[in-house]
């Protein structure tokens, strides 16, 4: 009997973890700012964050895209995955200086809508990684 419970209360959990995390359709307002910044698109998946924001995932020319906004259709920003060689100069010196014994895991450009654009690096932490976020002329602006 215990067995099933267990069982019934994992998928009871699963369930309604990917309720909150996927959906069908974002609001309205949502959708009309993701058409005026990329016009054109017309098939992003919407996912809902633990925020409470919603996430757009698309494809332009090939390259996947994330832009976030807020429930009241505010942009908050856009990542898109790039190759550490595509790093500007200043960044790769900086990581080589103070980071060239870390394993980077993910490289993001994010467009963000009070920060400007950036650079976020994820090295490989031992329980948790470490992102680290680049100004284009190697400055860290995460502290």
């Amino acid at each position: 009997m215990t067995k099933h419970i267990t069982i019934l209360t994992f998928i009871i959990l699963a369930i309604f973890s990917c309720q909150n995390s996927v959906i069908a359709q974002a609001p309205e307002a949502v959708k009309a700012t993701f058409q005026k910044m990329y016009p054109g698109e017309n098939d992003p998946d919407w996912h809902k964050d633990d925020h409470g924001n919603y996430e757009s995932h698309f494809k332009i020319d090939g390259i996947k895209y994330r832009a976030d906004f807020s429930k009241n259709g505010q942009w908050i920003e856009t990542e898109t995955s790039i190759d550490k060689d595509d790093l500007p100069k200043a960044i790769k010196e900086k990581i080589k200086a103070d980071y060239d014994d870390e394993e980077i895991t993910e490289v993001e450009k994010v467009e963000h809508h009070s920060k400007g654009t950036f650079y976020d690096v994820e090295f490989k932490r031992k329980g948790k990684n470490k992102d680290v976020e680049f100004r284009a002329n190697g400055d860290i602006i995460n502290g």
